[in-house]
């Protein structure tokens, strides 16, 4: 069998779009031109790989294992050409990366300098989505590295570094519950609440504990995002529930205070860094992944101590 390296990346455009039209306006070629390759392409290997649907193509049983092969290809391309580019002292080339929003305050900031003074021409392509978001672009291999709460462990992801964090209500000083060690999820229900919403992490983790909870709750507000709800809970309108990660400098100001939860013991929330399974590492993608893991063992280092118990969840 013997599969060009255009076909490949015609077919793996048409994958992401779910149109040969897209595909060739996204590759500036004619649709035709498009076309023709993935027949070819499915002469060659004797099978369908997408099927024709009246909304678009979508990929077969056959499609998606050989989509997973050209990912792996095309990975590697870049990869190689990162390598060659470190050779010729350039350290040229790119790295796409997908957090959470509550990263974006310090821990990306900090990350990401350390990769421009490390590697300044090393263009950096970072977006912010939902942790299992991130895990899925980074399965689909459209983004190189994923950075998320919760992400379950998958054959199609690596995990390269994890830091454990505890999930704790935040609420003004001036709280009536501030001054706690610790906090349940009941003693917060005495009072107006800021809920995370569906397609955040904190949401599924909290779950389990709203189910066992009985009594009304007086909920202010439910948002997926963590900003809005940090906000406010800086307004001291509601008890609001995340990490550390994202308010140190509010909680270093005063201006709020983190309680950690407890539900038999510390609610801990992990924070890990994954990639595609499989996949070789280039330079830049290995050093990011250690100046990720360095940033994540730094502030878990800070975390207060509960007993025994911290870290295990």
């Amino acid at each position: 069998m013997h599969i060009h390296a255009r076909a490949l990346k015609y077919f793996d455009m048409i994958r992401r779009c779910g149109s040969i039209r897209e595909a060739a306006r996204r590759l500036h070629v004619a649709s035709s031109a498009v076309n023709r390759q993935l027949l070819q392409l499915e002469q060659e290997i004797g099978t369908p790989l997408f099927d024709r649907m009246p909304g678009g193509l979508r990929l077969t049983a056959a499609g998606e294992i050989f989509s997973r092969h050209v990912i792996t290809v095309l990975q590697d391309e870049h990869r190689m050409t990162s390598e060659l580019d470190a050779l010729k002292g350039m350290r040229r080339g790119e790295l796409s990366i997908a957090s959470v929003e509550g990263l974006n305050i310090g821990l990306m900031p900090n990350v990401l300098s350390s990769m421009a003074t490390r590697y300044p021409m090393l263009r950096l392509a970072a977006r912010t989505t939902g942790s299992q978001q991130a895990a899925q672009l980074v399965a689909d291999g459209d983004v190189d590295v994923g950075i998320g709460y919760g992400i379950e462990r998958s054959e199609a992801l690596r995990q390269y570094a994890v830091g454990r964090f505890l999930l704790g209500a935040i609420m003004s000083p001036e709280h009536p519950l501030a001054a706690q060690r610790t906090v349940t999820f009941a003693e917060c229900a005495r009072y107006p609440l800021i809920l995370p919403g569906p397609g955040l992490s904190i949401h599924t983790q909290l779950r389990p504990i709203l189910v066992h909870h009985r009594k009304p709750l007086t909920v202010l507000l439910e948002s997926a995002s963590v900003e809005l709800a940090k906000s406010m809970a800086l307004r001291g309108v509601g008890i609001a529930f995340q990490t550390r990660i994202g308010i140190e400098q509010e909680l270093q100001d005063g201006r709020l205070v983190h309680v950690p939860l407890t539900a038999a013991g510390p609610v801990v929330s992990e924070l890990g860094v994954y990639v595609r399974s499989g996949r070789s590492l280039p330079a830049a993608l290995d050093a990011f992944i250690r100046v990720v893991a360095e940033e994540l063992a730094r502030r878990e280092s800070g975390e207060p101590t509960l007993g025994d118990e911290h870290g295990r969840g």
